[in-house]
């Protein structure tokens, strides 16, 4: 097998040297997500509270999985990170709505101490077809 890059103008660009997503098999892995607006030209955040956050990174990975053919209920695993375990119930709040309870993916939720750009939530995946 030889891995595919998958890239979207739907999602924002990388800020670093990675992918967005690689296709291995059946399989894609896509990099954490934060709350960029890739509609913004200059790559604005969307912090305005804790669920706006989490709305946008949701989205991001949303547009990433279209792009490969997928949505929500591909997601086998989720990679959570957070600022703040104080924001926990609101944050899965918005995930819930994005991941139902007849497929929710396996998945972890970390208190770290930074993120990328000092967001306070990033989330990555994995899916398959």
């Amino acid at each position: 097998m030889k891995k595919r890059i998958l890239e979207t103008a739907n999602a924002p660009a990388p800020v670093g040297p990675y992918s967005q997503a690689v296709w291995y098999g059946d399989m894609l892995f896509a990099s954490g997500q934060i709350a960029i607006d890739p509609s913004s030209p200059t790559g604005e955040l969307v912090l305005d509270t804790i669920e706006a956050e989490t709305h946008q990174v949701l989205k991001n990975i949303g547009a990433i999985l279209a792009e490969g053919g997928l949505d929500y209920s591909h997601v086998l695993k989720a990679s959570v990170f957070v600022k703040d375990m104080n924001q926990y119930s609101r944050i899965n709040a918005v995930y819930l709505e994005y991941f139902g309870e007849d497929f929710a993916p396996a998945r972890e939720l970390v208190e770290v101490a930074n993120l990328p750009k000092f967001v306070n939530v990033e989330i990555s995946v994995i899916a398959g077809k």
